[in-house]
Parts: C-alpha cells; structure tokens; sequence
C-alpha cells in the first residue's frame, strides 16, 4: 500500500504558512508528507475573511483542474479546515469521484462562518447577524458537504464531538503534530519566570494575566510574547515582548520555566474542542505546560508535560487562582519540574513530524481499502 500511496498526487488545500495557526500547522504537516508520494500540488489560500468571492470561485477551480489532471484513481484531496477561512471548505465542497478528506482544527465544524467573504469580513455586525441566527442551518449545510467523509480531529474530544455531530463521516484521531525546534537549556535550568505565548483573541485567556500576576510571589516573573501581545496593557513584573520569531524566539522559551495556558470558551456560538497549538508549541522546546481544564485540554496530563488546573468548585470563581497555586507548586519543585519536561520531551517524540505524517499515510490506506468515497 505504501508503495501505492508514493505513486499517487495529493491536493493539498489549506491556509498559506503565516496564515493563522492552521496555515503553520499546513505547512510542517505538508513538509513531512512529502516523501510518501509521488507529488503533492499545494492550493494554499489566505487567513480569516481575507479572501473575495473571485478568490472563492479560482480555488474551487484549481482544485477541480488539479484533480481531472491527476493520474486516474490515484489522487487524494485533503483540506485542512478552520473556523473563518472560506476557500479551504469551499474548495472541496461538492468534489466527488475522489476521496477528500479534512482536518478540523475548530470541531465539531470545521467552517464556522459560511458566508464571509471580504466585504461581509470588514463588519462585526453583517458577520454575526448573518452566521449566529443561522447556525443551525450552517450546520446542516456541513453535514450535507461531508457527507460519508473521512474527518480527522486533533483531540480525542474533538473527534468525538464530530462523530456525534456528523454521524454518517468516518473520523480519526491524530494528535496536533510537534515542530522540530533548537534544544535549548533544560526547563529547571531557566530562569524563574513563566510565559504567556500565542495569537491574541477571545479565549486565549490573556485577559487573566493581571489577576494572575497579582497572586504569584514577587520572585516569578511573567513573560509575553506573541502576535497581539503587543497591544496588551502592560504592569510592574510583566514583560511584554509581542511576536517573535527565529532566535527571538528560541530565547523567549529558553527564559520560561513553563508556558500558561489560561483558554476558556473561545466563542459564543457553541462549544468548540480545538487542539492547542501553543500547547504543541511549548513541546517543541521541551517546555512544560500549566493550563486550564477546560475543552480538549482536559486531555492532558503529567505524562504528557501538561499540569490541567480542574475547575474551581465553585462556579463562579475564576480560573486565575487555581493556576497561580500550580505555578508556584511546579516552579518552586525541581525534581517536579525535571520530570515534566522529560515528559515534555517523550511526547515531543511520538508527535514528531514524521510519525504525524506517518498517522495520516495509515488514514488515506484505511480509505484507498475501503473505494472511492462519495459525498
């Protein structure tokens, strides 16, 4: 079957590289899939509501053109699909005769705004009183999209929201890949600091850094970087860096002990299970994971390097308490802190690149077995 795969075209359609988080989780997945086949041809499109109708109709178009050209029988399509980026769902919609599958990065949908091109993107108001009112008939118009297809989540709860959303897809679990990046200094061996790292919007839970920082001892530092990070208001023990990349990068994490991850529900339409990319982030440097226990991070544990905060008891208390206790507790133990960055480092391993593409060369065999999948 690997041999069949290797002479095979996949069309790959997702957000270009620096387009969100999905269009850099594309391209380290696209990069390591490329020896398992003959030729990959890339349709890479632009972030969230960036794209015309004209942009809409050339990639469902090129789509199209890629997959008649093909060598007969042996083309797979594979799209990778978040919340407000169009082409990507678009692309494939309706596309039959071809297996097509799709990563949903935002479960149990994988387009949350159906109808947002640029000119509806440049209002707040047009794009939730068109989408929130229509939710149930956006999610009906998926359903009828996906059909029997093959979906494939980042987390476990992820999946499972989708098979019960979408019962008639098959779905798989592969864990978010973890990027190759610099060993650097041990995790007990850094400063004593923690960090704040990510894209800002609603739900990252930046807006907990000041609570947070309020009830650490005055010898924790708090470091932030990230694209956004830099509009953030700024206090006494709290070091803003915004984005950083490259070398600045390697020493933003390089100065934490471990990375906070404060999420909470990310909007209000309904609940979404996304993986962390941060969270995949921080384990590329070896790094470990403070975080709430909220969504798909409930999934982790010590062994994976993670320490999830459970719930406060009392629903009306915020999350911030919990995790200053478990900052203080992890960055004040050595040997604790020791131990999850091996782990850190195991599951850096299991989730490398190549064994991500590996888990999807075993998804497309599984689909090749069962025939060609219609919509």
């Amino acid at each position: 079957m690997a041999d069949r795969l290797r002479e095979n075209r996949l069309v790959f359609v997702a957000p270009d590289d620096g387009q969100t988080a999905v269009g850099d989780y594309a391209q380290d997945l696209v990069d390591a899939l490329r020896p398992h086949f003959g030729e990959i041809a890339e349709v890479r499109t632009a972030g969230p509501g960036l794209d015309t109708l004209a942009d809409i109709r050339r990639h469902r178009t090129r789509v199209r053109k890629l997959v008649a050209d093909g060598p007969p029988g042996r083309t797979l399509v594979h799209a990778e699909l978040s919340t407000g980026v169009m082409p990507t769902f678009w692309a494939v919609a309706g596309l039959s005769g071809v297996p097509v599958t799709a990563t949903i990065h935002d479960p149990p949908q994988g387009l949350w705004f159906l109808a947002r091109p640029r000119f509806i993107a440049r209002s707040r108001l047009l794009t939730h009183g068109i989408h929130y009112p229509l939710r149930p008939l956006s999610r009906a118009i998926e359903g009828r999209v996906h059909g029997n297809r093959t979906l494939i989540a980042l987390t476990e709860t992820g999946r499972r929201s989708i098979e019960r959303t979408y019962p008639r897809t098959h779905t798989a679990y592969i864990p978010h890949l973890v990027r190759e990046r610099p060993v650097i200094v041990p995790a007990q061996d850094r400063p004593k600091a923690v960090g704040f790292f990510g894209f800002v919007y609603r739900g990252k839970g930046f807006d907990q850094i000041a609570e947070i920082r309020a009830q650490l001892p005055d010898d924790i530092e708090i470091r932030v970087a990230g694209r956004g990070t830099e509009e953030l208001p700024r206090a006494e023990g709290i070091e803003i860096l915004g984005g950083v990349d490259g070398a600045a990068e390697d020493a933003f994490f390089a100065s934490v002990r471990a990375i906070v991850v404060p999420y909470g529900k990310r909007h209000f339409y309904a609940e979404t299970y996304p993986a962390s990319g941060v969270v995949a982030h921080s384990m590329a440097y070896r790094t470990p994971v403070i975080c709430t226990g909220y969504g798909s991070l409930a999934e982790l544990t010590p062994e994976h390097g993670v320490v999830a905060v459970p719930p406060a008891a009392d629903p009306g208390a915020g999350v911030a308490a919990g995790l200053a206790a478990e900052i203080t507790a992890v960055l004040g133990d050595e040997a604790r802190l020791t131990e999850l960055g091996a782990n850190s480092e195991r599951t850096r391993q299991e989730r490398s690149p190549a064994r991500t593409a590996a888990a999807f060369v075993a998804v497309w065999e599984q689909l090749i077995e069962r025939g060609p999948a219609g919509d």
